[in-house]
């Protein structure tokens, strides 16, 4: 799986979606190798989406079509600050993100050893499946630049999100989880909650 990042600072929220909404109407059928996408905004106007392809090479035989460039183009208008990231080692917690969540957590950081990260998300993902039934999955995103990441977690609601998180955080796998990764974060992570995710998949 290839997943191609896409932020920035929304210029107008309401026009970004009618967007989303158009390509997935008009340009998604021609798009070969496209498996789905998750977009949104958060409530301080921060733009994140994850476009998810086959390959790379799929993704940039799309990104070349005239009219995926027509369309970036009058998008691109709605927003300011874009940066893109280009992700060609990606990992799915559970069995990935589900067009059904109704929350997004998206989370932002860097790490300073890539494959100890990936080893203890793996470690703890059948612990995770029963101390969060709400978690629904998630895609980590591994950016070009070192230990830089974009980890999606689907949740059912936000309510039970935060509601699960409270009841879990002194659980002791979930502290020692905690501490192991924090032993190789490298800074703060940031967070950029989506409550009203826009989905568009195959």
């Amino acid at each position: 799986m290839f997943v191609q990042v896409i932020q920035g600072k929304a210029k107008d929220a309401a026009a970004l979606r009618e967007q989303w909404q158009r390509w997935d109407r008009e340009l998604q059928p021609a798009a070969n190798g496209f498996l789905g996408s998750t977009a949104g905004v958060t409530a301080d106007g921060e733009f994140i989406a994850l476009a998810r392809f086959e390959s790379e090479e799929a993704a940039r035989a799309n990104s070349d079509r005239a009219d995926q460039a027509a369309w970036w183009t009058e998008t691109s208008q709605y927003l300011e600050g874009t940066m893109f990231h280009d992700c060609t080692l990606v990992d799915l917690v559970n069995d990935g993100g589900s067009d059904g969540a109704g929350f997004v957590q998206v989370i932002q950081g860097k790490v300073t050893d890539v494959d100890r990260a990936r080893e203890l998300d793996r470690e703890t993902q059948d612990q995770m499946k029963d101390v969060r039934p709400d978690m629904i999955g998630g895609i980590v995103a591994w950016h070009p630049q070192d230990g830089r990441f974009t980890n999606a977690m689907y949740f059912t609601s936000e309510a039970e999100a935060r509601a699960k998180e409270k009841e879990t955080s002194s659980a002791p796998e979930f502290e020692k989880y905690m501490s192991e990764w924090q032993a190789i974060a490298d800074g703060d992570p940031k967070f950029l909650d989506i409550t009203e995710p826009w989905y568009a998949s195959k």
